[in-house]
């Protein structure tokens, strides 16, 4: 709730911090993936040495403190004031780099084998509500109170966050005290190479959420909807495919879920896309919420499925390690999509399908992919 009840209206602050704020809308999500990126390789070693709970400590902590400065950047010159929206999206980044990695390693700990695909099909769920809730409640906080309140009700949830923490038990065996040594980081903490398939078909799989991110406030704003209209059909949609199909990757394979999930996500990008070809406005907005729906559900197969298969291929004393390199590959894909619609999208509904290409393209390469790594798999067994 706290990272993303504030992203639908983050374009809108962006148009007014600055004059030309408008071109540079990809930022908001591409500086927040890039300094997640970064801060993966050094939460997930920590997260093996120092603790999950101290890691996540640290995330929360970092994105209480971003949120309530974000307001400083409205009062400030147009130049400076963005200037500080992009330091603090960077800040904001690194905490989502810490807290997710170490949470994710506690609950990989807890999970019993068997029953991975179930166990981080309930986990991801409530990360959707969160995301989706989160999404909806964006523009009525705005525009009910302002900006700045939305700011102050994402630290809030940070708050709570922190609190809820407490409760939990550290799971890493034997948590050592902080040293220098643990901060130098090298190519295998960075790209984990047992997890390397799942982190591909991560990446491949996100670079749409990144265009879906940047542009579907944009849609929704251009049709006359709530900024989070988008989010609010693929919640309702991911929540209850989750419910009913989150241990199907523990029965039929990891691989093969994964080929379902990304054939919906191509499914979504192309009816959103193709949705804004419509002349008449119901028939958009219906397309266009189908499509949403659609998101969900490949996000909903998808998503645990993911998780469920970086925990079989993570070694057992490098859960953190492996979790920050399926994470590196999400804000990588994350920042990829959102560069993309700074070159494919020109802010104009008419542009809206070109910027859509680039995911749909990403999930046929994420399908070609699945297919080659499991007739590869299964022909040396």
């Amino acid at each position: 709730m706290s990272f993303n009840i504030i992203i639908p209206e983050l374009n809108n602050y962006v148009k007014e911090l600055h004059p030309k704020g408008k071109y540079y809308l990809g930022l908001t999500i591409t500086l927040f993936s890039v300094s997640a990126a970064i801060s993966r390789p050094y939460s997930g070693k920590l997260a093996d040495h120092i603790g999950r709970k101290k890691v996540m400590y640290i995330g929360a902590s970092i994105g209480l403190v971003s949120c309530l400065i974000y307001p400083l950047a409205g009062t400030l010159s147009p130049l400076v004031g963005i200037l500080t929206y992009f330091f603090l999206r960077l800040a904001h980044g690194f905490s989502a780099g810490f807290l997710p990695t170490g949470a994710t390693a506690l609950v990989t700990d807890i999970l019993p084998e068997k029953n991975r695909g179930l166990g981080m099909g309930i986990w991801g769920t409530f990360i959707s509500v969160g995301f989706g809730a989160g999404q909806l409640l964006s523009s009525w906080i705005t525009n009910n109170w302002g900006i700045n309140a939305l700011f102050m009700v994402a630290a809030a949830f940070a708050v709570i966050t922190l609190l809820v923490m407490s409760q939990l038990e550290e799971t890493l065996p034997d948590p050592k005290k902080f040293k220098r040594e643990f901060l130098r980081i090298t190519i295998s903490d960075v790209l984990e190479r047992p997890v390397m398939p799942a982190a591909v078909v991560m990446f491949l799989s996100v670079i749409s959420t990144g265009i879906v991110f940047v542009i579907t406030p944009e849609i929704s704003d251009f049709l006359g909807l709530n900024k989070g209209w988008f989010f609010g059909f693929y919640v309702v949609s991911t929540i209850v495919v989750r419910l009913f199909v989150s241990g199907l990757s523990d029965i039929i394979g990891r691989r093969k879920t994964l080929i379902i999930g990304q054939i919906f996500m191509f499914l979504s990008i192309m009816t959103v896309a193709i949705s804004q070809k419509f002349n008449d406005a119901e028939t958009v907005v219906l397309i266009y919420s189908i499509g949403a729906s659609l998101f969900g559900v490949s996000t909903g197969i998808s998503s645990p499925t993911i998780f469920a298969w970086t925990a079989d291929l993570s070694l057992e004393s490098r859960r953190g390690v492996g979790a920050g390199t399926m994470f590196i590959a999400l804000e990588t894909g994350i920042m990829v999509g959102s560069i993309s619609t700074m070159i494919t999208y020109d802010n104009t509904p008419d542009t809206i399908f070109r910027a859509f290409l680039v995911g749909a393209t990403a999930a046929l390469v994420g399908i070609a992919y699945l297919a080659w790594h499991l007739l590869k798999r299964e022909s040396k067994t």
